[in-house]
């Protein structure tokens, strides 16, 4: 496996102002993302509350969820940890998810969202102003999820207490997925983002040109589950600073 970063000047993007637990800055953004990326990681900190967002047709149960969720629970047992089921509709899902985090702290909480859930994740971090790692994300899922409209869709891995086996994908959920997009605004917080060139599902390429600023992790071959998965947690677990 090898990797490498991948960098781009941004047009001119002005001014960005943060605030978060009541302070407030701004920054001149314009020049490059690595400017960016730095200022975004000085106000960051270590993660004490941590997020994580599931896929399409996904659940808790999936890999990558329960293998993080025992490497936080194993080794930092003070963090927090919320891995929910995500109802199939987006509108739902996200405001499940800011009610469940309302009261986190912005500046020390993190999310991370595979597929889909990478997609949510940037709203997330737009919303809260937090760190967010994004696995093999979504850039037009609005696009890419239309082909299933009006059908049944079987779920991965059947989720604890689930009563149904599939999910039915509606019209407005795709409306509801465009009104979800933060891509024209600047970052909520700091980002990893982690590209698989192998990716069957989504295009890589897509996922490097949706997320410059980010600090950017080209993982050659891989697919897009992220099957070894566990090799880059030490990467992700360094990226969130956990205590």
């Amino acid at each position: 496996m090898s990797s490498s970063n991948t960098q781009s000047k941004p047009k001119n993007m002005g001014t960005m102002r943060c605030s978060s637990d009541g302070l407030s800055n701004s920054v001149d953004i314009s020049a490059d993302y690595p400017v960016l990326r730095t200022y975004l990681r000085s106000l960051s900190m270590p993660t004490t509350h941590l997020l994580y967002l599931h896929g399409f047709r996904s659940s808790p149960q999936s890999f990558k969820a329960r293998y993080l969720a025992n490497i936080i629970a194993q080794r930092h047992p003070q963090v927090q940890w919320w891995c929910p089921q995500l109802p199939a509709s987006p509108a739902q899902a996200m405001a499940q998810v800011l009610a469940g985090v309302a009261d986190w702290p912005s500046r020390s909480m993190a999310v991370v969202g595979s597929s889909l859930g990478g997609y949510y994740a940037s709203y997330v971090a737009q919303r809260k102003g937090c760190k967010s790692v994004l696995l093999n994300p979504a850039v037009a899922p609005d696009e890419t999820l239309a082909q299933y409209i009006d059908s049944h869709q079987p779920l991965w891995h059947q989720p604890a207490n689930a009563q149904e086996e599939a999910i039915f994908f509606r019209a407005e959920y795709i409306d509801e997925l465009r009104a979800l997009s933060v891509r024209a605004l600047p970052p909520g917080g700091p980002e990893l983002g982690i590209f698989c060139t192998g990716d069957e599902v989504l295009d890589w390429r897509e996922m490097v040109q949706r997320y410059p600023q980010a600090q950017q992790r080209i993982v050659q071959g891989g697919d897009h589950a992220i099957s070894d998965f566990a090799t880059l947690v030490p990467e992700v677990l360094s990226f969130l600073e956990l205590p």
